[in-house]
């Protein structure tokens, strides 16, 4: 007698060790419920992870080829590589844009060829954004150095900060969300997080000189507004207080539901500030504060602060 984990002479597992007969009947059940609200979800195949993992990997070399790819080349050859990889990227890039657009469509009439000059026209609006971004993200850097005494050099920043890593990729993905690929975009927000534990949704609108130190675990919602010269610390949290149902008992999704940081802000770590609210300028905000009012420009907020004002004074309860 065979052992039950033997191959069978075709060279697979035997089906009858595992009853698959019955378990291949029931998943295809279960995809036909999950199915049934959403017919065009069965013939229209999603932007794939992998390929998206390439384009920003592409990307990255031409946004940084000197650092990451090329130290020894010339000007001329930089030129070249950055050409051709954008170029390559770009091309693959239009791809994934057409599959989301296939998805999306609720338009079965639609042409194909209609989705493919729209593809074309959002890949070419996006890199031309390319150089914009990545002025912002030499600003993000300078400012990440500038404000970490722990840093040696620019270049270490660069390559090894994960707030770097994670603004890098949320800048990329805001320009896609803004553009209408909305599922792209948050493929690659899902990326970072799942690199660097940080987690940003890609229609937050970031200012310039953003600097997250540490960063496992911040949270910054998709309505959230950061100004300039930013700074978050490790585990804070700009989330929404409450989540509004419609007459139909769903989720009213868009509204504005996140803080509004504006400039110069610091937040130190474990601070949770939830709901539309406004930190005003040049405020500093303490670690594991809890946080869902507003507060004006230059305020200096502490735990003891919050409790004195949540539980002695009555407030909020």
């Amino acid at each position: 007698m065979k052992p039950r984990d033997e191959e069978d002479g075709s060279g697979g597992i035997a089906g009858s060790d595992w009853n698959l007969d019955r378990i291949v009947a029931e998943l295809r059940v279960s995809r036909a419920g999950s199915q049934a609200g959403d017919k065009h979800e069965q013939a229209a195949p999603l932007p794939s992870r992998k390929a998206v993992a390439r384009i920003i990997d592409g990307l990255f070399a031409a946004l940084f080829p000197t650092h990451f790819v090329l130290p020894d080349l010339t000007d001329e050859g930089i030129d070249y590589f950055v050409g051709q990889t954008l170029d390559a990227t770009l091309r693959s890039l239009v791809n994934q844009v057409r599959l989301e657009l296939q998805f999306a469509s609720r338009q079965p009439d639609q042409s194909s060829g209609d989705q493919a000059q729209q593809a074309t026209r959002i890949t070419r609006e996006f890199a031309a954004r390319l150089p914009e971004v990545r002025a912002l993200l030499e600003n993000d850097i300078l400012a990440a150095y500038q404000g970490d005494p722990a840093a040696k050099s620019v270049e270490e920043v660069r390559v090894c900060y994960p707030g770097i890593w994670a603004i890098t990729h949320h800048r990329l993905a805001h320009q896609l969300y803004l553009l209408g690929v909305p599922l792209l975009a948050r493929i690659i927000a899902e990326l970072a997080h799942s690199a660097t534990g940080i987690d940003i949704h890609p229609g937050a609108k970031i200012g310039a000189s953003f600097f997250i130190d540490h960063g496992t675990g911040v949270v910054i919602g998709e309505t959230a507004i950061i100004g300039r010269r930013v700074r978050l610390y490790q585990a804070v949290t700009l989330g929404a207080k409450s989540f509004p149902v419609g007459g139909d008992g769903t989720l009213i999704k868009g509204i504005p539901r996140h803080p509004i940081v504006e400039d110069d802000v610091v937040i130190y770590a474990g601070a949770t500030i939830l709901g539309r609210v406004t930190i005003g300028r040049g405020s500093t905000i303490g670690g594991n504060v809890w946080l869902t009012r507003s507060v004006p420009p230059g305020s200096n907020i502490t735990q003891a602060q919050v409790r004195s004002e949540e539980f002695d004074k009555g407030a909020g309860i």
